[in-house]
């Protein structure tokens, strides 16, 4: 009796051992502050109570009522994000196979066995039938899991199962930043289409001028050729903006997943579209618990940690266990009477002895994919450092861009208006008047898309900081069924 307890006690202790390393999360390789220096100082200083980027949802950072709707279209129909979502659905699936050998496997059966026995064989001169019948549960190889083989596969296809989570998440803030980007750049390529066809009207007027003047012999030829230079110039650019402002609206249907209704279409001046004019200034420690690209790399080191566990559990024995039980009757209608019970039992041990180095090479092959995993972990970081670095630094510096661009145009507005007003008087050749329309139309045209860089720049700010899909993610599903949590199995 005392063996057996000691037994059981052995075994529950073995079963509770893994092979798996003791996983720790590699040290960041980025600096513990965010860069510093003249591109960062014209950085706005962030409330006490500003709230992290991940817990802002998307409706509350994008103020105007059409991009939002927009965005909704997008998360409903977008098929890259459907086949994210597909792609957790299929990892679930394989979580649940690969965490199914933790249970053993219990198949009942009913069957018959039937044996015709020739004349000649019987000793009887008559051919004879016989037959058993059989009904019962069996319990087929389940595999004691004492070194923890059975549980690290599992808990490995469990991590990669969270990771395509991380992956779907990731795309959905791609998503939301994406249609906010291209919704804003359609609506800056409106703007330049406006400011051409505005300069044709002029252009033409002046050029109508010249013509007159010149037929009149009161200028050169030379001024109708700049004028005629310039409204060609003019009608170029519409032409080439209006393919530009089509092509804008292609891309963002194909964002949408279908054509954008044109009440949804923007209107209007560049303005902002966020309702947070500034996020709130986090470590990067922060920013690394809440990117979901960065988890999703977390998740790829997790289950390559788990699978050397696997690896090293083949250089020990395995046990498993096949039994069966139920009754037996030649009579059907004896098959469940008593004194028909029967059962099995089969046990068994395999040791591995000699392999020719297969379960060495695995094990090496996992150690070599933790290692690489942990390279591209180490990667994500850096890439999530130098995305926020890289947004600050043009947040630091876009006032005073916006505020420079504004003041050009004002300048050349004004040496336009001078130069025009000596040219239509007759006090000054063409010359001076196109050079300076010229400048005018740069400056902006340049105003434009320093106005596009600042909306846009708020859309990476909150993209790269981690906003944009709590708890939106857990809605957008295009199956049937709602994708339910999966939990890990329990440990032994």
């Amino acid at each position: 009796m005392h063996k057996s307890l000691f037994t059981l006690a052995a075994l529950a202790l073995l079963g509770g051992c893994s092979l798996a390393p003791v996983y720790e999360r590699p040290a960041a390789p980025v600096g513990q502050a965010w860069p510093t220096g003249e591109a960062y100082k014209g950085l706005p200083a962030a409330a006490a109570d500003a709230r992290p980027a991940s817990e802002i949802q998307w409706r509350e950072y994008f103020a105007d009522a059409r991009l939002r709707q927009v965005i909704e279209l997008a998360l409903a129909n977008n098929r890259d994000l459907r086949v994210s979502v597909l792609n957790i659905e299929r990892a679930r699936a394989q979580y649940n196979i690969s965490s199914a050998p933790l249970l053993p496997t219990v198949a009942a059966g009913v069957g018959q066995n039937a044996t015709r026995t020739p004349r000649t064989m019987t000793g009887t001169g008559e051919a004879a039938i016989t037959r058993q019948y059989s009904g019962g549960l069996s319990l087929a190889a389940y595999e004691l899991d004492f070194f923890g083989k059975v549980r690290n596969g599992a808990e490995a296809g469990l991590q990669t199962y969270l990771g395509t989570e991380e992956a779907r998440r990731t795309q959905q803030i791609s998503l939301v930043a994406e249609v906010a980007n291209a919704w804003l750049t359609l609506t800056a390529d409106q703007q330049r289409l406006k400011l051409a066809q505005e300069t044709l009207r002029s252009q033409q007027t002046t050029y109508d001028l010249s013509r007159k003047r010149f037929d009149a012999g009161a200028t050169s030829g030379v001024d109708v050729y700049d004028a005629q230079t310039s409204v060609e110039t003019a009608r170029n650019d519409v032409a080439t903006y209006t393919a530009q402002v089509a092509q804008d609206q292609n891309a963002l249907n194909l964002l949408v997943g279908g054509t954008v209704p044109t009440t949804l279409l923007p209107e209007g001046e560049l303005v902002s579209v966020t309702e947070l004019t500034t996020l709130p200034g986090s470590l990067p420690s922060d920013l690394l618990q809440r990117r979901p690209d960065v988890q999703q790399a977390e998740r790829a080191l997790r289950s390559a940690n788990a699978n050397i566990g696997v690896a090293r559990a083949a250089f020990f024995p395995s046990i498993s266990l096949t039994a069966s039980g139920g009754s037996a009757s030649r009579d059907l209608s004896g098959l469940f009477k008593a004194g028909s019970g029967t059962w099995s039992f089969a046990p068994q041990i395999n040791l591995p002895i000699f392999d020719g180095g297969v379960n060495r090479a695995n094990l090496d092959i996992a150690k070599a994919d933790r290692d690489i995993s942990v390279a591209q972990y180490e990667k994500a970081i850096q890439v999530a450092f130098r995305e926020v670095a890289d947004a600050l630094a043009v947040r630091g510096t876009i006032d005073e861009r916006l505020n420079s661009q504004q003041a050009l145009v004002q300048a050349t507005e004004k040496s336009y208006r001078i130069n025009e007003a000596r040219y239509r008087n007759g006090a000054d050749t063409y010359l001076n008047s196109l050079v300076s329309q010229r400048a005018l139309y740069q400056a902006q045209q340049g105003l434009i898309t320093t106005r596009l860089n600042q909306t846009s720049n708020a859309v990476t700010l909150y993209k790269v900081l981690g906003g944009g899909w709590q708890p939106e993610a857990a809605q957008v599903t295009p199956a049937p069924q709602a994708t339910q949590a999966v939990q890990p199995p329990p440990r032994g």
